[in-house]
């Protein structure tokens, strides 16, 4: 039950994806091996019935996409994102004490902090650099070994440790990197990166390091855990899991119907980004397949809006896992547990934009395929989070589901969730992907 293929997928996915570039870059190469072509947002797209394609946007958001062989044109959509929260390195980072070079961080998303004290440490992220033709290039940076840590301070030194003491992130979480002296001139970051960068790719291929956007991350890797296999452990669980289970739920459908996959970035940080849900990615990729719709007969405004109310989207990330320690953070009646299979997520003020029509249809995809379903609703006296899926539904006018698998620890710097429900989520997308009706 615990033991699958698709675990082991899973958690090297995990472990090549510590940045949402280094994902985008993963499922490139994923959908490339699967068949899929790449299209650039700027070129002319010539479509083809039966068709697979997939397009990026910032190296950091990705949709993918099959067309049916028929007209009209319905699109099974599945939304997940790739960013995590991390801390970034900030653009004149590097801070020189006594002692030690340390470098200066600012933290990406609503992350966790204490877990992120003595943990190693690598670096990751995407550079831009000079090449020796003088042009402008990205290149991706893998520092994957320890090459940081956060001390904390001893309990000797701080005896109300333990009693719930703030975390200062200017203050008391810049990593540190080498030991050094207060006569040293420091380097330079641009400098440190460019060492990096040469000593990563083993050639010399530019000129210099022109910009950069780097964070730290946990080098443990990801594991799956338990006496019994039962747990998956990993850095970023949320919500590379999610972007996972939909990418291979649409590489594994039998291409019959409409399908997109879209992963979009900066979901930690509230979407507000040309890659991010309230960005215009899917609707500008909706508009081009709207388009070649359109091409069959009937002016195009008419099949947009006939596309959009055609499909359905089913936006995937994480749900809160019932917590053994703290049981009366859920209600009790709506409580997720590890490896009980994908949680239909519902607020009744839509900060989830699930419905009686659209939950329906899940619940309906996975009777038929024997996935087992769960619901979370956040108890009344607490606030309730948000995702992708009612920024997308607003955006587009998309009919949206929410769910996700149950985890715990979420925007730890290593989270918990159960080895069987990948599974799970995975059979009930695909099924989605090969549904012939969607009302």
């Amino acid at each position: 039950m615990f033991q699958s293929p698709s675990n082991e997928r899973l958690l090297r996915f995990l472990e090549q994806s510590p940045t949402a570039w280094h994902a985008t870059a993963s499922m490139s190469e994923r959908l490339e091996a699967a068949g899929f072509e790449r299209l650039e947002e700027t070129d002319h797209w010539v479509l083809r019935p039966g068709g697979r394609y997939y397009c990026t946007r910032n190296d950091s958001a990705l949709i993918a996409f099959q067309l049916p062989e028929a007209a009209p044109l319905a699109l099974r959509i599945i939304g997940a994102h790739t960013d995590s929260p991390m801390l970034r390195i900030k653009r004149e980072g590097v801070v020189q004490g006594r002692d030690w070079l340390q470098l200066g961080i600012e933290v990406y998303g609503g992350a966790l902090l204490a877990p992120w004290f003595d943990r190693d440490l690598g670096i990751a992220g995407r550079v831009h650099v000079r090449t020796r033709e003088g042009r402008l290039a990205s290149r991706l940076l893998n520092m994957d070994r320890a090459v940081a840590v956060i001390p904390s301070l001893a309990i000797h030194l701080d005896r109300e440790a333990n009693q719930g003491r703030a975390i200062n992130a200017q203050t008391q979480m810049a990593p540190i990197l080498r030991q050094t002296t207060d006569k040293e001139t420091p380097p330079s970051l641009e400098e440190l990166v460019g060492q990096w960068l040469r000593h990563q790719q083993e050639a010399d291929d530019f000129e210099s390091v022109v910009d950069f956007e780097l964070g730290f991350y946990d080098v443990q890797p990801p594991a799956q855990t338990g006496l019994e296999g039962e747990l998956l452990s990993s850095a970023r669980l949320d919500n590379l899991l999610s972007c996972f289970c939909g990418l291979e739920a649409l590489i594994a459908s039998d291409h019959r119907q409409g399908a997109l996959l879209i992963v979009n970035d900066h979901e930690e940080i509230g979407s507000g980004t040309a890659s991010g849900a309230q960005g215009t990615f899917l609707g500008d990729v909706l508009g081009r397949l709207a388009e070649y719709d359109a091409g069959h007969d009937g002016p195009f405004e008419e099949h947009r809006v006939r596309l959009i109310q055609r499909s359905r989207l089913i936006s995937c990330d994480n749900a809160h896992a019932r917590h053994p320690a703290w049981p009366d953070k859920h209600d009790a009646q709506h409580a997720p547990q590890l490896n009980g299979g994908p949680v239909i997520k519902v607020n009744s003020s839509q900060r989830y934009a699930t419905n009686s029509a659209t939950g329906a249809l899940f619940r309906d995809i996975c009777r038929q395929v024997d996935v087992p379903v769960q619901t979370f609703v956040s108890r009344a006296d607490m606030p309730c989070g948000s995702t992708i899926g009612p920024l997308t539904a607003t955006t587009t006018g998309l009919p949206t589901l929410d769910i996700g698998l149950a985890q715990w620890a979420m925007h730890s710097i290593r989270e918990t969730s159960g080895a069987a429900d990948p599974g799970y989520l995975i059979r009930a997308l695909t099924a989605f992907c090969n549904r012939e009706h969607l009302d």
